[in-house]
């Protein structure tokens, strides 16, 4: 899936794996991340296929940068993929539930601490998602050319808020259990 993430973005503009990385953490990464070291191999596997070419960008005060652009083959693969309906649910693998699920054996307070600092890891992704994230898709939905994307950026980042809201409110009500 991340070899999409990046077709998808370079379907926009010719970027570097680093602006990539730093696209991906603003906008994709409340559904879809990933580490540089993975972007970077997943661009040399695409360009080795066809889907992407590359080409040196030389700057003046800093080292040259490769930068990476979707060839038509690449938004051939990208259209493809985008109308392939869903037909499953994606499993989704949550960590902490599994954690939770055999907490029985630990000391009640250490599961609440634990569930405490889940709350409050979530409610800083929430200020982001209504925050930061709104704040960048609001600066390309002012722009004519972009205000059909930023649609379906703001429909992916209410996901992320809401699901944050989501999290929150069962760590609220599984602290209150926890704690009567």
């Amino acid at each position: 899936m991340l070899k999409y993430a990046l077709l998808g973005f370079l379907n926009y503009s010719t970027y570097s794996g680093y602006d990539l990385k730093q696209l991906m953490d603003v906008s994709t990464s409340n559904f879809w991340h990933a580490k540089q070291s993975q972007i970077y191999t997943t661009l040399k596997k695409l360009e080795k296929d066809g889907i992407v070419i590359s080409h040196i960008e030389p700057q003046e005060s800093r080292p040259n940068r490769r930068v990476y652009e979707i060839t038509e083959s690449g938004k051939e693969d990208l259209r493809n993929w985008i109308s392939q309906p869903m037909t499953t649910i994606e499993s989704r693998k949550e960590t902490l539930l599994l954690k939770l699920f055999f907490s029985s054996q630990l000391d009640p307070q250490s599961v609440l601490t634990e569930l405490r600092l889940q709350q409050n890891l979530h409610q800083a992704e929430l200020t982001r998602f209504q925050g930061v994230t709104k704040d960048v898709i609001q600066q390309f939905s002012s722009s004519e050319d972009m205000q059909k994307e930023a649609q379906f950026w703001e429909a992916t980042r209410r996901f992320g808020e809401l699901y944050a809201e989501m999290y929150i409110r069962w760590l609220d009500e599984t602290i209150e259990n926890l704690e009567s």
